[in-house]
């Protein structure tokens, strides 16, 4: 799952950046308004956590032109305003939700889970495909009741599947879920990533398909 930090605050950003990208996100950062408002014009974000006083131009701004664009992607609003106006404003003009400075960790990263499962229609932490069963929370799998063991790519990689199964995904859009900015991996890599998939899921009755010219279906095989 790929986020969008937008805070000005390098110690806070850093901060945030580190726990999301140690929970397994795909984390980019960006410290102005203008910043966001490129990079949410550019790239796809499946959350975004927006501070609302930024150099440039404001949170509410950028909140307003993501909407106006038509894009859908869950926003938390992250901010030391508490007033009760600032609040309505901020959802009544598109968040999703809303967290005042300072915050325990804890409630950020529970809030942030609710949010991803908002944003992917997920009713539960868990997903499952044939005899495999994934749980985002705990970040543990299992086929058949036995663990399974994935490095943190092929977690990620899996986990988008699991999420958009019986739709093909290009490696593109696989690639852009999966790394930050900071990533150089080539398309290639992730025929590298699925093969070994492959070769894990066998056990689950879990297909992932190449659909040639597209890109991949995940799918539960015949057996399942």
């Amino acid at each position: 799952m790929r986020v969008l930090i937008v805070e000005d605050d390098e110690l806070l950003a850093a901060g945030l950046v580190r726990i999301l990208d140690q929970t397994g996100y795909a984390v980019d950062r960006v410290n102005s308004g203008e910043r966001a408002d490129l990079a949410l014009s550019s790239e796809s974000y499946d959350l975004v956590v927006l501070d609302l006083g930024l150099p440039g131009i404001d949170g509410f701004t950028v909140l307003k032109r993501l909407r106006s664009r038509g894009q859908s992607c869950p926003v938390m609003i992250l901010t030391a305003r508490d007033d009760v106006a600032d609040k309505v404003r901020g959802l009544d003009s598109g968040a999703d939700d809303y967290l005042v400075k300072p915050f325990e960790l804890n409630e950020f990263e529970a809030r942030i889970r609710a949010l991803v499962r908002r944003g992917t229609q997920m009713n539960s932490s868990q997903l499952s495909c044939g005899d495999l069963l994934l749980d985002t929370l705990s970040h543990r799998a299992w086929i058949k009741q036995s663990p399974l063991n994935l490095t943190a790519r092929e977690w990620g990689v899996l986990e988008y599947l699991l999420m958009r199964q019986g739709q093909i995904l290009s490696k593109d859009k696989i690639l852009q879920a999966v790394c930050n900015w900071d990533e150089n991996i080539s398309p290639n890599a992730i025929e590298v990533y699925m093969s070994r998939l492959r070769s894990k899921l066998e056990p689950a009755g879990v297909n992932i398909r190449t659909i040639r010219g597209f890109g991949y279906l995940l799918e539960a095989g015949d057996g399942a």
